[in-house]
């Protein structure tokens, strides 16, 4: 069945912040040639284009002292995305049977950013201790494969059930996880102590998390940094994403719906919607509003 990907990307800074220090990325991997000289009257460094191998999402969360947090977020989704491009072989057409290697590459691809993160503190002692939470969403039709550390989140939203799919690397979620308290008993602090991230942490070994699923058409995935989770409930989320609007829109009224609710913090989301639908066009933009401190990306239909 011939389909379409309707994806928007929308970051708020806050109504309490002074930086936006999350990021956001989407991106679609095409395999491409320069040519440099040819027979065919082609012009010098024509480039041609192949067909898409493959869609990337991407929400990160950055933290640390004055903006350091957003140098971390920044260097950890430019280091993946280099990776992506560079490193993985995401050119290939995947079967069933990769899937282990490609695990392997996933988390490698967030090591490798750990790594980056480390040599910037050790070139800026000042750094010391900032971090990131990082959520990518690998998209190979109808395949989706996750990777994922710290508190941001990846949802599922299928027949009208929201389902999140990656796991809070929280001090509380653990404490519930493994039965020492129930989920009224823990802190709000603990829920913001995080266990697993890129950076910021001690001794601990960065572990990162991956999880895989298969999409449908009219499914939704959510990807989302904790300014709209802290202040807006799974079933508020659910409600938006029940309303079928389009993928821009979706995005505006989970972040306003956040900043009705007392979103002081940086509030990231990317909608992305799979749509029945014949061939479109696809077209990329960013704008930067400086009054609200919002970025936008939109990819307004992508066929698969």
């Amino acid at each position: 069945m011939a389909g379409k990907m309707d994806c928007f990307g929308l970051s708020h800074i806050g109504s309490k912040q002074s930086l936006n220090q999350d990021q956001f990325l989407i991106a679609d991997l095409e395999k491409a040639m320069r040519i440099h000289s040819s027979s065919l009257g082609l012009d010098d460094h024509s480039r041609m284009f192949g067909n898409s191998q493959g869609k990337l999402l991407l929400v990160a969360d950055g933290m640390g002292r004055d903006a350091a947090g957003d140098q971390a977020s920044r260097i950890a989704t430019e280091s993946i995305t280099r990776y992506v491009l560079n490193t993985m072989p995401w050119f290939l057409r995947l079967d069933e049977q990769s899937d282990d290697d490609l695990h392997d590459e996933l988390v490698e691809a967030l090591q490798r950013c750990e790594k980056r993160v480390e040599i910037d503190v050790q070139q800026h002692p000042e750094r010391e201790g900032m971090g990131t939470t990082l959520t990518m969403a690998y998209l190979i039709w109808p395949r989706l494969y996750l990777v994922h550390a710290g508190n941001s989140r990846c949802y599922l939203f299928r027949q009208s059930k929201l389902k999140q799919i990656t796991k809070d690397h929280s001090l509380a979620e653990e404490l519930v996880f493994s039965g020492v308290l129930e989920v009224d008993e823990v802190p709000e602090i603990w829920e913001n102590t995080l266990v697993n991230l890129i950076g910021g942490h001690d001794d601990s070994d960065l572990n990162p998390d991956v999880h895989k699923a298969r999409l449908q058409i009219g499914d939704t995935l959510l990807l989302c940094t904790d300014g709209l989770t802290k202040y807006v409930s799974d079933f508020k989320i659910s409600e938006i994403l029940s309303q079928n609007a389009s993928a821009d829109e979706t995005c505006t009224r989970l972040v306003n719906q956040a900043k009705d609710d007392g979103g002081s913090d940086n509030i990231t989301v990317i909608v992305a919607r799979f749509l029945d639908s014949g061939d479109q066009d696809v077209a990329i933009s960013e704008t930067i509003d400086t009054e609200t401190g919002c970025s936008v990306e939109q990819t307004k239909t992508k066929t698969f």
